[in-house]
């Protein structure tokens, strides 16, 4: 097993452990964030009914960093959850740790109305 395949195993256990804590619904979907080296992916599901309510990346968003297109991202996706009558979310962090990328897009979008 090399190196990067272990840190993935280790990302897919953290994430399995908080799969099977939280769940999302109608009313308060879950926002599931996943973030490559180059771009940041989030959608709001409803997993009740297993749809997707909204999805936002940062491929063709405006930014130099990372950091910053994940905070235009979190602006965007509290934009599009308010247009759907969303106020509250339960947050999925997808295994990654809350620092960086993952914490600008949820602080943008704490700001942008969501709360969780």
């Amino acid at each position: 097993m090399n190196k990067s395949s272990a840190k993935k195993d280790k990302r897919d256990r953290r994430h399995g452990r908080i799969r099977s804590r939280i769940t999302g619904t109608k009313d308060r979907p879950r926002l599931c964030v996943f973030r490559s080296n180059k771009f940041l992916y989030a959608q709001l599901i409803d997993d009740e009914k297993g749809v997707t309510v909204g999805a936002i990346d940062t491929k063709k968003m405006k930014g130099k960093t990372l950091r910053e297109r994940a905070n235009e991202a979190g602006t965007e996706l509290a934009s599009i959850a308010k247009k759907a009558k969303i106020e509250q979310v339960v947050f999925d962090r997808g295994g990654f740790l809350f620092t960086g990328s993952i914490k600008e897009f949820a602080e943008a979008a704490r700001k942008g109305g969501l709360q969780f």
